[in-house]
């Protein structure tokens, strides 16, 4: 008999612990075809944006079923009232913006990790469980080993707790949200005002100093480069930019071209 494919890819831990630069996308488009299209497309993971997108419930589980057949890990960026949900649903890993304090930090580790580790209620007839197929202690297990917690630090009060907050004991990686940071501190969405790149560096390493994965946006392979030099390995673009600038230049292409007759 071969292994059981569990519909709870456990992968990300590892990935994040690995030091390597991971890539992926931020995706509020409700479609599991964008989700399948980053798989194929070689992407390491992708974010499922339930905060800014617009999928529903039913459509955000269909999306985790198109990561796990495209070979992509899922992570959803949700609001904190939505975890036992969207864990439910068979997420790899959660990102949950505006994490101030470590008390906070604190509590999210226990709405994601079972007991002995955390508070997670336990419910076996969910897709993360096989619908009762592969429910039980095995699950419970699976799941404290394989399940990942990415807070958002995206105030300048946070930034200053990066560090006690990437400290916290089932925080397993800390992503930095800087557009919400510039506007924060009162530039606007010009998050590469000085202030805010000292910013930046300044939770970076702190993040880094405590041994967490630092994670920020990196449009460009520069901003890659740029914060990776600072110590960041977990980097996130965005679909719907990547499309519209392919679009822009799809419709743009041979415009100025002299038609010849």
């Amino acid at each position: 008999m071969t292994e059981p494919r569990y519909p709870l890819d456990g992968a990300m831990p590892a990935m994040l612990r690995s030091g390597k630069r991971l890539r992926g996308v931020f995706n509020g488009l409700p479609s599991p075809a964008i989700v399948e299209m980053c798989g194929y497309a070689g992407f390491d993971f992708i974010i499922i944006d339930n905060e800014h997108g617009s999928a529903d419930f039913g459509t955000t589980e269909h999306m985790l079923r198109a990561a796990r057949a495209s070979g992509i890990v899922p992570v959803v960026r949700c609001f904190e009232r939505d975890i036992p949900r969207i864990l439910d649903m068979g997420a790899s890993a959660v990102q949950v913006p505006m994490v101030e304090t470590a008390d906070q930090a604190q509590r999210l580790v226990d709405m994601v990790r079972y007991p002995p580790l955390g508070k997670r209620g336990s419910a076996f007839s969910t897709r993360a469980a096989g619908y009762g197929a592969f429910g039980g202690a095995g699950h419970t297990q699976r799941s404290n080993d394989g399940i990942s917690l990415i807070v958002m630090i995206e105030t300048p009060e946070a930034i200053a707790r990066a560090s006690e907050i990437a400290a916290v004991e089932g925080v397993d990686a800390v992503f930095i949200g800087p557009n919400d940071l510039a506007h924060a501190m009162g530039h606007g969405s010009d998050w590469n005002a000085p202030p805010v790149q000292a910013a930046i560096a300044q939770g970076l390493a702190a993040i880094v100093g405590a041994g967490k994965c630092a994670g920020i946006i990196a449009l460009t392979p520069q901003d890659e480069d740029k914060y990776g030099a600072l110590g960041a390995c977990y980097f996130a673009n965005v679909t719907t930019s990547v499309i519209t600038k392919a679009l822009a230049q799809a419709a743009s292409a041979g415009r100025d071209a002299t038609l010849r007759y």
